[in-house]
């Protein structure tokens, strides 16, 4: 099965800084990669603009924008850096444009998997999203990519049931936030925990009529493959076959891998490659195929691109 793909060369513009662990080089490592394994060929690589203000204010305070903004319009210069937070999220000169640029490739995608041209897409994008809250940019993310996603497909196709899968290794507190009190949108989370950013513990499970549509699945430090796939059969798989999605969103970090610098956990691309293999299942069982994924972390170059390979791979995959 042929699959999308959002890429444009403007994300490497985003500039972290020398050392930052969200540089410019994951993605390069990860074009590499598909080149090198002949899979660039077979993607079909989407069209995509800018999201526009009214977009992103579906999920993001004129507040939050306005700060991200304005930050980036202080760097005078493209290594003229901003933060905006305590010290790990760093801005330059372009930082804003290029985050409206990766929400639009994720809204893109949208519009393909919903108007048929294509069943799943995979979006290279940066910066990434998932820890970023309705009014709070944090740990390397701007706007919550996935958030914003998951809103513009409820707002434009009317979806009643979406489900945001996150494996990155740390918490996706900003998803969680924005979906909290959803019933519409189902938040599912495997992270390292206790672990950066704090949330993240079983007992979080949504307020109001959101009670019951965040599932948490902390894992302990040194967790491999076998508690990961026990969670899926144990909490998720039941969690899919209740709630049925029409729309499947992964926010897909890979620094849960085993040589990740950031953390410690002991996933390999193997085990990426059967994560996204019950997505593929599920998705084929409820929502037409239909899977968008989400780049968010993964630090370790070697790891990244090929856990990436094989994640596309079983998602071509029927």
């Amino acid at each position: 099965m042929k699959i999308g793909f959002v890429y444009n060369d403007k994300f490497l513009l985003h500039n972290t800084g020398l050392y930052h662990p969200e540089r410019p080089d994951r993605l390069k490592s990860i074009i590499q990669a598909l080149h090198s394994s002949n899979l660039w060929q077979k993607l079909q690589h989407l069209n995509f603009e800018s999201a526009n203000i009214e977009t992103v204010q579906m999920v993001h305070g004129d507040t939050h924008i306005n700060f991200v903004r304005e930050t980036c319009l202080k760097a005078q210069k493209f290594d003229n850096l901003q933060l905006l937070d305590s010290g790990d999220t760093p801005v330059c000169r372009d930082s804003f444009e290029i985050a409206l640029l990766a929400a639009g490739g994720c809204t893109a995608a949208i519009d393909a998997v919903m108007t048929g041209v294509i069943k799943r897409v995979f979006c290279a994008v940066r910066p990434p999203g998932h820890h970023a809250e309705s009014n709070t940019p944090m740990g390397f993310c701007l706007f919550n990519n996935a958030a914003i996603a998951a809103n513009y497909a409820k707002k434009k196709y009317n979806l009643k049931r979406i489900l945001i899968l996150d494996w990155d290794v740390h918490h996706g507190n900003g998803t969680q936030e924005i979906f909290y009190d959803d019933d519409q949108v189902f938040y599912v989370s495997l992270h390292q925990y206790p672990f950066y950013p704090g949330t993240g513990a079983k007992d979080e499970i949504g307020i109001g009529k959101g009670e019951g549509y965040t599932l948490n699945c902390p894992m302990r430090a040194g967790s491999g493959e076998e508690e990961y796939l026990e969670a899926f059969e144990k909490y998720i798989v039941p969690a899919f076959n209740l709630f049925q999605p029409e729309l499947f969103i992964i926010s897909a970090g890979f620094d849960a891998h085993r040589n990740d610098p950031l953390a410690n956990i002991n996933l390999t691309e193997e085990s990426f490659r059967k994560m996204t293999g019950y997505i593929v299942k599920y998705a084929n069982k409820f929502s037409q195929g239909r899977i968008i994924s989400i780049l968010e972390g993964g630090y370790d170059l070697e790891a990244l691109s090929n856990s990436v390979k094989v994640h596309i791979e079983e998602l071509m995959s029927d």
